[in-house]
């Protein structure tokens, strides 16, 4: 299954592609419009058992990655994607910025976008984030601020594996990136984390750690949130050790560690993980709970993008 951005351009997303091994040194692409979809159905793909992806978007990829040029812009909001080294997961990751202009003010605010199993950074955004976020910011619906997504492997965020640390590239190193690139703020510390699925769990998480460092978030998101209910389910995932690693950070578990940070969830009548995100909501009550007819699946996550760009910018915070 492929999915297409609103030019109907396709994007090759495996996590294969963007995690060799080795320094091939920094690659930026610049990506507008044309390349906006991000192919929001690939980093779910895995954990629905979802199909591959055609040799054309492939190719496409791969072109686009190996070069370093501007497309035309075809609507608002750029792309830029760059491979960087971290240290926190012991290899190079992609690095994705998603900008409402090619000229983005010095500090803007920017959101984590934390992709699902078996998924990149390439295909984090669900589809029609780019041209929806560039829209809204220049009729000044909102106020400037952007996304980042960065490869994160399979282990629910966080380090399963010694020596691959996710959640400490997210707190540690993603900052230090921005901060580089004039984004974020002084710090360059994200104002808010989004997710889908397996993402989703990844953002309440990185939410709670947040928090933990007495630097909270401005607002968190989940889309289609991977929340289980047993862990007969969850440990065929191969990202806990045990029952109870997994129980230390499910957020069903640890609703009171995020109240105060407001919070968005969406997720379709039809999704497989429509039982513990509606407990999650009941139990959280959050400023948004969105429960309508879907699956986990590009089209519903691409129905969440108005109000995604929406409940981010009225909680826009620059950076300190």
């Amino acid at each position: 299954m492929m999915s297409r951005d609103v030019n109907g351009w396709g994007l090759d997303v495996s996590e294969s592609q963007q995690e060799e091994p080795g320094r091939p040194g920094r690659r930026a692409v610049l990506l507008a419009g044309a390349a906006s979809g991000m192919a929001a159905a690939a980093f779910t793909a895995g954990e629905l058992g979802g199909a591959s992806w055609s040799d054309w978007s492939s190719s496409l990829l791969r072109r686009s990655a190996g070069t370093a040029y501007a497309a035309p812009l075809t609507g608002p909001g750029v792309t830029r994607i760059e491979r960087v080294h971290s240290h926190a997961r012991g290899r190079d990751v992609t690095l994705v910025l998603i900008l409402p202009t090619a000229h983005p003010p010095r500090g803007m605010p920017m959101s984590l976008l934390l992709h699902g199993l078996h998924g990149s950074a390439r295909g984090a955004a669900p589809g029609g984030l780019l041209r929806r976020l560039g829209t809204q910011v220049t009729a000044g619906a909102v106020p400037p601020y952007g996304f980042v997504a960065v490869d994160g492997g399979n282990s629910y965020w966080h380090e399963h594996h010694r020596g691959d640390d996710p959640m400490g590239m997210l707190l540690e190193e993603v900052p230090r990136w921005l901060r580089e690139r004039g984004l974020g703020g002084r710090a360059g510390r994200p104002f808010a984390c989004t997710g889908t699925s397996m993402g989703g769990f990844g953002a309440l998480l990185y939410a709670r750690r947040r928090n933990e460092r007495r630097d909270p978030l401005a607002a968190v998101a989940a889309i289609s949130p991977a929340l289980m209910t047993s862990w007969e389910e969850m440990r065929k995932r191969n990202a806990f050790h045990n029952e109870a690693d997994w129980a230390s950070m499910d957020p069903l578990r640890h609703i009171h560690a995020t109240r105060n940070v407001p919070t968005a969830v969406w997720c379709g009548t039809e999704d497989p993980f429509i039982t513990g995100t509606r407990r999650f909501i009941r139990r959280a009550q959050p400023e948004i709970g969105h429960i309508a007819p879907g699956g986990h699946d590009g089209e519903f996550f691409r129905s969440t993008v108005p109000g995604l760009v929406g409940f981010l910018g009225r909680h826009v915070r620059r950076g300190r």
